[in-house]
């Protein structure tokens, strides 16, 4: 797609020249052959580049006639592109550091004076995977992250975005982190994942480091490539699944529970709407209960470790504290509130509001508190009224 706005013209200047004039394969001393101008937008502005470029000129050398660059090319931007490695970088920390979305990372290099599309975001992105993956498959890096521990636990597991895309499978050593295989593949099967571990146990053989151990969930495809590319290394199962699976029955309890939960605390959009047309502290008190009600229904949890049910019982039990205690400094009894929910309507005006000095609690504060909070199984009996 064409440009529909100019790029912006270049701040500064710089010339770059080759720092080695003579040629590596004669020894004769190289000439300028040509100047190559290109234009990068780095994160200080946009820099016009001039580029010398030299060439042999010795007939009898291989390297004959062949363009010698600058080396500081390389610093300043990659093969043909446009912006410079400083926006990469940027680019790439803050979608994978701060998780932000290629709308929000592009609102970010706009507010920094960069003119560029969204789109061209998403392409930076690309180079910013293609350079880290690049960094990973270093050998010489991972023979120096490797090296200190002097052996490799290898642990496998794919990843599948949605049914019937790709499965990634990720081979990583636990105690360093560091990934040595990843490959995307259709199947998982025992013929596609015994070349994944043997790349991987060639990739330790070079490094002349020993694979002590393989972590892998259950599935039997995988222990059968385990055993075949992998003969006599111990293997064990993910302890992550063995709590997930272990879990599946509590988390679906729990799961009821929050269900049977939310049915006790409906009706906070109706309060809302009666008091849209009231500005006084008491209704923006309700209103303030009304929004903890909705955030404690909408905010899940992890299971296993920390159940939704659990969580959501949690929350309403300590707005269900907080009613109380404002109605107890109101004068209103904070026991069987929903038994003596007429001598209240008593109290009230004959428009049904509260008189004022009666010290009774406004209606909107007893629909909140006239449900009872229900309990979930093995956590007692609650005391207060929801």
């Amino acid at each position: 797609m064409a440009r529909k706005q100019a790029r912006p013209s270049a701040t500064r200047q710089v010339t770059l020249e080759p720092l080695q004039i003579t040629c590596r394969a004669c020894g004769s001393r190289m000439r300028m052959g040509h100047h190559s101008h290109r234009t990068v937008t780095t994160l200080q502005g946009v820099t016009r580049l001039t580029l010398k470029v030299y060439r042999c000129r010795n007939t009898a050398c291989p390297r004959f006639h062949q363009p010698t660059r600058p080396e500081e090319e390389g610093g300043w931007a990659l093969p043909h592109g446009e912006f410079g490695l400083d926006v990469i970088a940027l680019v790439g920390a803050l979608r994978y550091q701060q998780q932000r979305s290629i709308p929000q990372i592009h609102e970010d290099l706009l507010r920094r004076g960069l003119v560029l599309a969204q789109r061209t975001v998403t392409d930076q992105l690309y180079r910013y995977e293609e350079l880290l993956a690049l960094h990973l498959a270093d050998a010489q890096r991972l023979r120096e992250r490797l090296s200190e521990q002097k052996q490799v636990i290898l642990a496998l597991d794919g990843l599948q975005p949605d049914v019937g895309h790709e499965v990634l499978w990720v081979l990583r050593d636990c105690g360093s982190g560091e990934v040595l295989v990843a490959r995307s593949l259709l199947g998982a099967t025992e013929n596609d994942l015994v070349p994944l571990l043997e790349e991987a146990a060639s990739i330790c053989r070079q490094l002349d480091i020993p694979i002590v151990g393989v972590i892998t969930d259950g599935q039997r495809s995988i222990r059968n490539a385990v055993a075949h590319a992998l003969p006599g290394v111990p293997h064990q199962l993910c302890h992550f699944h063995y709590l997930r699976e272990a879990a599946k029955p509590i988390a679906a309890a729990d799961l009821h529970a929050k269900k049977e939960l939310k049915k006790h605390v409906r009706g906070v959009r109706p309060l809302e709407r009666e008091l849209e047309e009231r500005t006084d502290e008491e209704a923006e008190a309700v209103r303030h209960y009304c929004l903890a009600i909705r955030s404690a229904l909408t905010d899940d949890g992890h299971p296993p470790l920390d159940a939704d049910g659990l969580q959501l019982q949690e929350r309403l039990k300590a707005i269900d504290d907080s009613i109380s205690r404002v109605a107890e400094k109101r004068g209103f009894p904070t026991t069987g509130l929903s038994t003596t929910a007429p001598d209240h309507d008593r109290a009230a005006g004959p428009a049904g509001g509260t008189r004022s000095g009666s010290g009774a609690v406004p209606q909107s504060h007893r629909e909140l508190l006239g449900r009872p909070l229900p309990m979930l199984p093995g956590h007692g009996t609650a005391s207060h009224q929801q």
